[in-house]
């Protein structure tokens, strides 16, 4: 009778966690914020920076999208100059507009590296 009991408690036991794992497996995975931001941006990557190195005139090395704390994505584009100045261009994924731009001191004036 002990044996019966203790062989019923484990196929409940067992079953449980079966059950719980197949639940477990059957979640889809959370979202990936990247890939989340990137299906809302209507601008290409390459059309960011073509946008950028036209306002700021030189060459884009650096490139992000990023969400705005209001409003939609924006790409965040480091471009150097042939003065070797860098600017930081926020580009409206959306439109392709510029929606800002300045001038790097952190990276453009450190001649030590």
């Amino acid at each position: 009778m002990k044996q019966r009991k203790l062989f019923t408690a484990l196929i409940v036991t067992a079953s449980a966690i079966a059950g719980g794992s197949l639940a477990y497996a059957s979640k889809e995975p959370p979202p990936n914020d990247a890939v989340a931001l990137f299906s809302k941006a209507k601008v290409t990557l390459i059309q960011a920076i073509a946008a950028a190195e036209q306002h700021a005139g030189g060459k884009a090395v650096q490139v992000e999208l990023e969400q705005q704390t209001s409003g939609g994505p924006v790409y965040d584009v480091e471009v150097v100059t042939a003065d070797h100045k860098v600017y930081d261009v926020k580009v409206d994924a959306a439109s392709a507009k510029v929606l800002s731009s300045k001038l790097d001191q952190a990276d453009g004036e450190d001649d030590d590296d």
